[in-house]
């Protein structure tokens, strides 16, 4: 191990707090959830900078850094969904637009090729919108916030949630496009 693998390490242990948020969740334990939460939110901009800085970034950490920060916003979701306090027709649309782009990237991938997967500016705007959702919930269980706010949370993840899909299936398709137009080496 060396210190380029810091950035890496840093993404498996956010993964390994997945469990540990669902849990708290479902347990109710909403401000050792937000506290677990904020940890692995502050992980992220630490491996980020990490691999910025330092030119540690890696194939392996463009799918590693992705995938924590997928599992810990879906497992927060499903587990908000399931105690009732976030909807299912958001989860749904959350879920639908994920599968649209694992699906896209799976085709692109056994149609096209290799491809390294870039976050749209929308897409940022989206995982910043989910988060602050997640954290706006998880604080609502413990201070006063108006119904209000979390609707109006809510359908701005919802909106960017869609924009996002549709600006990504757009992208990779004029880019699946663009690549099957080009003449292949023999």
């Amino acid at each position: 191990m060396n210190r380029a693998d810091i950035p890496n390490l840093i993404s498996v242990f956010r993964i390994l707090l997945v469990a540990p948020v669902m849990w708290l969740i479902y347990q109710r334990e909403f401000t050792a959830a937000l506290v677990l939460f904020v940890v692995a939110g502050a992980s992220d901009g630490v491996d980020g900078y990490l691999a910025k800085r330092y030119g540690w970034a890696s194939r392996i950490g463009t799918i590693l850094d992705p995938l924590a920060d997928k599992l810990l916003l879906m497992g927060s979701y499903f587990t908000l969904w399931w105690v009732g306090m976030l909807p299912l027709w958001l989860m749904g649309a959350i879920i639908l637009r994920d599968v649209a782009i694992v699906g896209g990237a799976l085709a692109f991938h056994l149609l096209i090729g290799r491809f390294d997967m870039a976050p749209t500016l929308v897409s940022k705007v989206n995982t910043g919108a989910q988060i602050l959702l997640v954290l706006t919930i998880l604080s609502s269980a413990l201070i006063a916030i108006s119904p209000a706010v979390l609707k109006a949370c809510a359908l701005i993840v919802l909106v960017t949630t869609i924009l996002s899909g549709v600006d990504y299936i757009w992208t990779w398709s004029v880019r699946a496009l663009q690549a099957r137009r080009q003449p292949r080496p023999e």
